[in-house]
């Protein structure tokens, strides 16, 4: 298959199309970065950020016999930024897991078949602590590194480099199995979002108590704003004290992998105090065995400003 039919693929879903796309091209993607930046880790970094950015942009794509040149582009654009930084960064901050302007969901441009199931099958690969730090940047309405850090406990430094890490395994991962057959992550996002759904359907009723019991271990442990404990009773209380008040909660997104569940949610207040409650919620849900076994909420919006 020549450039233009490998596009073709690659913008239809295939995800070997677009593997074999990149590897043909990587060669020249490395040149650009060795004459930009030099030899060393920087260089290595900008093509694969590069090869992300293809694998979410490849429909922006308009004349497919001239996508050497597009990546090579990206690869010059990842070595500016870099440069721009002056090394304050251990990493350029890519657009590979941003949506464009016009898409609402971070993971909408992704759900395409193979190409869904083949990123998400790469993100499972990752470390549990990589993980998290990935699906909260570009699965989630957390992308600040500053709440990421807050959210995760810890130094803004370490998400900085746990993200750069997870970005080097991912493409390493993805062009390792660009050909390989993987799960349909879709029917888990579909069949979490169902039940998300019916979760917070069930406690705007005023039976949390019974989505606890259903979903969450015996021993779940909650973390509210402000670093307050407890456990599912805990979590049972806060939620009747914000149905007392009159705040209700819509579901936005819902990103899943094995062992971690987030919800974002728009929160309402009540008409009668419209600031009662911030505009919005996160819920991190650290799972064990398919169920709860730690809540932490967060407010991006109050807490951090996004940065």
């Amino acid at each position: 298959m020549d450039d233009v039919e490998l596009v073709r693929a690659a913008q239809a879903g295939d995800a070997g199309a677009l593997g074999v796309l990149l590897g043909r091209h990587e060669a020249g993607m490395r040149a650009v970065a060795l004459s930009l930046l030099g030899f060393g880790p920087d260089a290595q970094d900008a093509v694969q950020d590069a090869m992300l950015v293809a694998l979410r942009r490849i429909g922006e794509v308009r004349d497919p016999g001239a996508v050497g040149g597009w990546l090579k582009a990206v690869v010059r654009n990842n070595c500016r930024t870099r440069l721009r930084a002056n090394g304050a960064l251990p990493v350029a901050d890519p657009e590979w897991m941003l949506p464009p302007d016009d898409l609402a969901d971070p993971a909408e441009t992704i759900e395409r078949g193979a190409l869904r199931d083949w990123v998400w099958h790469a993100i499972g690969t990752l470390s549990a602590a990589d993980r998290l730090v990935t699906m909260l940047r570009y699965f989630s309405g957390v992308t600040a590194y500053e709440q990421i850090a807050v959210v995760c406990d810890l130094p803004v430094g370490t998400v900085r480099s746990r993200l750069s890490h997870a970005r080097r395994k991912l493409t390493e991962c993805l062009r390792a199995t660009a050909e390989a057959a993987h799960p349909d992550a879709g029917a888990r996002t579909r069949s979490r979002r169902r039940e998300a759904e019916d979760a917070l359907a069930a406690a705007m009723r005023g039976n949390f108590h019974r989505v606890v019991d259903e979903l969450w271990h015996p021993d779940a442990e909650m973390i509210a704003p402000g670093g307050l404990r407890g456990d599912r009773d805990f979590a049972v209380r806060g939620m009747a004290g914000d149905l007392s008040a009159g705040v209700g909660q819509r579901l936005l997104n819902v990103a899943a992998a094995d062992d971690l569940l987030i919800w974002e949610v728009e929160l309402i207040s009540p008409p009668d105090d419209p600031a009662h409650c911030p505009p919005g919620a996160v819920w991190l849900q650290t799972l064990r065995g398919g169920r709860v076994s730690r809540l932490k909420l967060f407010h991006p919006a109050v807490e951090l400003p996004v940065g």
